[in-house]
């Protein structure tokens, strides 16, 4: 096993420092332009929802709860089918 201490040698190549540094100085530029992009978006006002997308939701939330009741009154039923047979064989 390597032991690292203060008279450890390092050596490395002029590429492998420059491709390290040229990394980090790109992460540190889309750092900050990430956070220019998010104080920037901070300050758009937000968009009013519109007439139609607010009828086209309330549509898509009605036709769901439709849904949602229909397949309730179908297992609703099929549960009833069970009970009967269920009945049935316990009082045979």
């Amino acid at each position: 096993m390597a032991k690292i201490n203060e008279n450890t040698e390092l050596t490395l190549d002029i590429k492998t420092i420059v491709l390290v540094v040229s990394g980090v100085i790109s992460l540190v530029a889309m750092y900050f332009a990430l956070q220019k992009d998010i104080e920037e978006a901070k300050r758009l006002p937000e968009p009013p929802v519109s007439r139609t997308e607010y009828e086209l939701k309330d549509q898509l939330i009605r036709q769901t709860i439709i849904s949602t009741q229909e397949q309730v009154e179908e297992n609703s039923k099929k549960l009833d089918n069970i009970d009967a047979k269920l009945y049935d064989i316990i009082n045979r």
